[in-house]
């Protein structure tokens, strides 16, 4: 049965910003160290910004941390991510478009979305190599807590749980500081348990919930990412 510990979820939303994505981190820690202080987890942040919030969370639970790298590949001239590649190498179609919609795109795109496609695992590659940042036989039978630090439209979670096909997960925990309510509902089909701290009716773009926005680079977050795994393996 799913769970969620959803601020807003009695339709009252909570108008939180944060000073920063540390910050936030530290809020989600606390409230999933109430949880989950003495299961087997693993922390996979789903962007550079969102490490900085998963930083706080793994600390928390004294847990393993890592990153899943995903390259999104939008419509030409629509300002809307068709899908994300993973550095599975697997492609993922955006759960907000039905079958026919993706079937239209694919017809008039095709050619420019498999040059997409290549460009974007060839990007992830040069990033870390062909081994990948993540093993899966690491997440098999632990609690996995994707953390992101703002979900809009949820299309990383997407990408994130077909990575996770192939792994058998004890348990699928989303957290966000915050996220849209059309990508909470998406998250109730996707996860097992939630942790939001605040539900937004409409979302602006994620810096805007930050006071402070200094993200590192992908190459910065990238190395970061390596030191912490080569710590744990």
């Amino acid at each position: 049965m799913l769970h969620s510990l959803v601020s807003g979820q009695t339709g009252i939303i909570k108008n939180m910003y944060f000073e920063s994505r540390g910050e936030a981190g530290q809020i989600l820690g606390a409230k999933l160290a109430d949880v989950y202080r003495y299961d087997d987890c693993v922390v996979i942040a789903l962007s550079d910004g969102a490490v900085l919030v998963a930083e706080q969370v793994a600390m928390a639970l004294h847990s393993i941390l890592t990153m899943l790298l995903i390259e999104e590949i939008e419509i030409p001239g629509e300002s809307m991510m068709l899908g994300g590649v993973s550095e599975g190498g697997n492609f993922t179609y955006s759960s907000e478009f039905t079958t026919g919609e993706i079937e239209g795109y694919v017809g008039e795109y095709h050619g420019f979305i498999e040059e997409e496609k290549r460009k974007a695992f060839q990007k992830i590659n040069r990033l870390i190599g062909e081994g990948g940042m993540i093993e899966r036989d690491l997440l098999q039978d632990r609690v996995v807590i994707l953390v992101a630090d703002g979900l809009h439209t949820g299309m990383s979670l997407d990408v994130a749980v077909d990575f996770l096909k192939p792994v058998r997960i004890k348990k699928l925990v989303v957290a966000s500081p915050v996220a849209a309510i059309g990508a909470v509902d998406k998250l109730h089909v996707l996860a097992d348990e939630l942790h939001i701290l605040d539900v937004k009716e409409n979302y602006m773009e994620t810096n805007h919930y930050y006071e402070e926005n200094d993200i590192p680079s992908h190459e910065e977050t990238v190395e970061k990412i390596n030191q912490i795994i080569l710590n744990w393996q």
